[in-house]
């Protein structure tokens, strides 16, 4: 059976083989990295990446799979806490922006590589961006249900500006550049309550 610690017990197997995968994809692309490229940068054996993973498919699903279930946890959290809405939706909409920049890499592999999933995989993928984009557009439906916010533009469309610019992080953010995470989070933040007031 593979061992799920290195030999000093330090890092987990599937969390070196997914560090290793993402770097990979980043630097050379996904098509262009091979299985054996991943297992000798992960210091593992290909036994070891079946065991954890079925292929490397799989490496590329959960790439991004493990950023959408950190980001829906924090959706959740923001959206059931005890605040108006306004202050839930702005936090929901400054941490997407944060999470997003802090796993650079791995939403722009996946959306550049994304059409090398199966459709079986990429459905799942939607499925599961779609139910973070319901519960983020429930916040903007509530707050113009409730006259926090305005009602002049569907609530869809909301969604879609704001991650549109989340989507887009990846084409211009640079961690050495002039803003950091929190300050374009804010910015966007700031941004799409502006365009919401009545």
């Amino acid at each position: 059976m593979a061992r799920t610690t290195d030999g000093n017990g330090a890092t987990p197997v599937p969390r070196r083989l997914l560090a290793a995968a993402t770097r990979l994809f980043a630097e050379q692309g996904y098509d262009r990295t091979s299985v054996q490229e991943i297992v000798e940068a992960a210091g593992v054996t290909k036994g070891a990446l079946y065991h954890y993973f079925g292929s490397k498919e799989d490496l590329l699903h959960e790439v991004y799979a493990r950023v959408l279930r950190l980001q829906q946890e924090r959706l959740d959290a923001f959206a059931d806490a005890d605040a108006p809405v306004e202050r839930r939706l702005r936090d929901a909409a400054a941490d997407v922006v944060v999470t997003t920049i802090e796993n650079l890499d791995d939403a722009s592999i996946f959306f550049r590589s994304m059409h090398h999933l199966s459709p079986e995989k990429n459905k799942q993928v939607r499925a599961e961006r779609r139910r973070y984009h319901e519960r983020f557009r429930a916040l903007v439906e509530e707050g113009q249900r409730t006259g926090v916010f305005s009602t002049a533009t569907p609530a869809d469309l909301v969604v879609d500006y704001h991650f549109g610019s989340v989507h887009h992080l990846s084409t211009w953010y640079r961690p050495n550049g002039p803003l950091g995470a929190q300050e374009v989070a804010d910015h966007l933040a700031d941004l799409l309550l502006r365009a919401l007031r009545p």
